[in-house]
């Protein structure tokens, strides 16, 4: 059956759309969101980075909590309400917009049992539809969903085209992964092009190559066989994590303030006071980063290319 005009456009206008997802808390979701729309904003990507928390981490982790900026939701409470376009806070970051989340969410859930008891699954496509009037403006966009809520993931998941799962090697981040893919097939019947874009492992060991593998095979049996894993793993670096929250900076952000920080020994020669004192694993923190979102580059140009093949193969015949 052919797909209507509406539906092509709308699948061509959320080609990009990343959702970021584990029903476990503590996987590192908000982290990788943030530092993964930081590092590409960076270089010179235009990015959307939109929130589903109703905790709203994603202020603390981009240091605008509690100023002008922070709506906790509203806007996007009434975006979904009315099916109006979101109105992103422009410029966080040079070339990094972002919709707020925060307390205000809270009213999402109600509303949206209500569509759910009238529309059923569908009303899950309002997101990408208030999504969808700006997204060309956007080179990508990458939503950070809450833990354990599925109403709210379940609305990431009927806007997104792809799925960026963190987990960490526990029982609880495979338990939230497991859950996700029970949750991922669901979706399809109102998202059918909806596709995992790869797991990554969060606060682990470089070098734990059976834990990888593990969790590894993990995402294959959650997944049906299909276990797209990224090579690049996140390292487990509490400093730096702390450092990022008490600043409101992303790790590259706070690799360059490493890079301006005097050695500790001279700070002591000179008799300053040493203050609040970068990580060294910043560095290691933000080429991690760095990697991740070379590599989610490079998985979406091969899918692109692909299906731009696949397209002159249908004309041709």
């Amino acid at each position: 059956m052919a797909q209507h005009a509406e539906d092509l456009d709308r699948d061509e206008a959320l080609a990009r759309v990343i959702c970021v997802v584990n029903d476990k808390g503590g996987v590192g979701k908000t982290s990788i969101a943030a530092n993964i729309a930081g590092q590409l904003a960076a270089a010179n990507f235009q990015v959307l980075l939109l929130d589903l928390n109703r905790q709203a981490n994603l202020s603390d982790d981009l240091g605008f909590r509690g100023t002008g900026l922070d709506d906790q939701g509203r806007g996007l409470v009434q975006a979904i309400q009315f099916n109006q376009p979101l109105a992103p806070v422009r410029n966080i970051r040079p070339r990094l917009d972002v919709v707020c989340g925060g307390e205000d969410l809270e009213f999402l859930t109600p509303l949206m049992i209500t569509r759910v008891s009238s529309s059923g699954r569908d009303a899950y496509r309002i997101l990408g539809d208030v999504l969808m009037p700006i997204a060309d403006d956007y080179d990508i966009t990458i939503i950070d969903t809450p833990p354990e809520s599925t109403i709210l993931g379940d609305l990431a998941l009927g806007a997104a085209r792809w799925v960026l799962m963190p987990t960490r090697s526990d029982a609880g981040g495979l338990v939230g992964m497991s859950l996700v893919a029970k949750r991922f097939q669901a979706a399809r019947e109102i998202n059918p092009h909806i596709t995992l874009l790869g797991a990554v492992l969060f606060g682990t060991g470089t070098r734990s190559t059976g834990i990888h593998n593990e969790v590894r095979t993990r995402v294959a049996e959650a997944f049906g066989g299909h276990s797209p894993m990224f090579t690049t793993t996140i390292r487990y670096a509490e400093k730096t994590a702390q450092d990022a929250r008490r600043t409101g900076k992303l790790a590259h952000e706070l690799e360059s303030e490493l890079a301006s920080q005097p050695a500790w020994w001279e700070q002591l020669r000179t008799g300053k006071p040493a203050g609040a004192r970068v990580s060294a694993t910043a560095a290691s923190v933000s080429a991690d980063y760095r990697d991740l979102a070379a590599e989610i580059l490079d998985v979406l140009r091969q899918a692109e290319e692909a299906a731009l093949a696949e397209d002159d193969e249908r004309v041709s015949s």
